[in-house]
Parts: structure tokens; C-alpha cells; sequence
């Protein structure tokens, strides 16, 4: 499970698809209090963060859009409390880049 800290018009289209998926089954985690991946240090850097991470899906919403996808699955925007920026990392920036160079996958890093 991973939620990039990057911008998402960098992400190649399978980081951008896979990361939608992964938020929503975070969202699901934290507002829900499902166990599964409770414990992942994604969920963990999460918790206290719903707004931020409405925030992250709408502008990963805006990029799908942008590249022609049609979005299906809205947040519901009631739900998105707690703090509106997330400034804890799992892997800095600047590592994330790195590990998607690695990949080789097209993102534009």
C-alpha cells in the first residue's frame, strides 16, 4: 500500500490507477476501523489526516479527469476531517522519486 507525496501528474498511468485504488481502500480503513492494513505504516501516517488525504484523491481525480478517465467513486466530503496537510513520510519526496526512477515504469521523475 502506497500514497505518493508527489505531484500526480507525474505519476505513470499505472502509479496514478494503483494509487486511486490503494486511497480508497485506506479511506475505507480509517473511517471505517477495518483491520486489514490497520497496523501498515501507510495507514499509521494517515490517522488524524482525513481532510489531507480527501484532498490527495481530489487531486488525483483531477488528473484522471485531465487524461480523459472517468472518475465513479467519489469520497464522501463529510467524512474528510481531522488535518488538511500531511507532512509525514514513509519515504521522503525526494526517496520516492528515486525508487520510481528505479522502476522504469514512465512516471516523470
Amino acid at each position: 500500500m502506497r500514497i505518493w507525496d508527489l505531484e500526480p501528474a507525474r505519476l505513470c498511468r499505472q502509479h496514478l490507477l494503483g494509487e486511486h485504488r490503494e486511497l480508497h481502500a485506506l479511506w475505507v480503513i480509517l473511517t471505517k476501523d477495518k483491520k486489514g492494513f490497520s497496523r501498515h505504516p501507510e495507514t499509521a501516517r494517515w490517522r488524524g489526516k482525513l481532510k489531507a488525504l480527501y484532498q490527495r484523491h481530489e487531486s488525483l481525480v483531477a488528473e484522471m479527469a485531465r487524461r480523459g478517465y472517468r472518475h465513479q467513486t467519489p469520497l464522501p466530503a463529510q467524512e474528510a476531517v481531522g488535518l488538511a496537510e500531511q507532512r509525514e513520510y514513509k519515504d521522503t519526496p525526494g526517496e520516492q522519486v528515486r525508487i520510481l526512477r528505479a522502476k522504469g515504469c514512465g512516471c516523470r521523475v
